[in-house]
């Protein structure tokens, strides 16, 4: 199955993990103990990460570290930047008519 960022982060539990890896290269142990979630479940997430190129994991030792490989998430930056003026917009005008509404009541009073 050929995977992508966008699948890799429609996941909340996903999204969390590479917040968890944005601050520091950890353990896939040092990831599981942060969820409620079973070890398996977590090496999923992690495995749809490292396929989505998301994440490297690495060997050393008897440990196996992830690390985020974040450059990789510039598509789906991109993506959703192109969206940020319409909502900007949208959210300026929403101010605008609760601000229009606001007058409207103390002109009422």
């Amino acid at each position: 199955m050929r995977r992508d960022v966008f699948q890799a982060i429609a996941d909340p539990v996903r999204r969390d993990i590479i917040g968890l890896l944005a601050s520091d290269t950890m353990t896939i142990n040092k990831v599981a103990e942060e969820f409620n979630i079973s070890r398996p479940a977590i090496s999923k997430h992690l495995k749809i990460l490292e396929e989505c190129n998301l994440i490297i994991i690495s060997q050393q030792g008897r440990e196996r570290y992830c690390q985020i490989q974040p450059h990789n998430l510039v598509p789906a930056f991109l993506w959703l930047d192109q969206y940020k003026k319409l909502w900007e917009d949208k959210i300026d005008s929403f101010e605008n008519y609760l601000t229009e509404l606001q007058t409207k009541n103390k002109d009422n009073e």
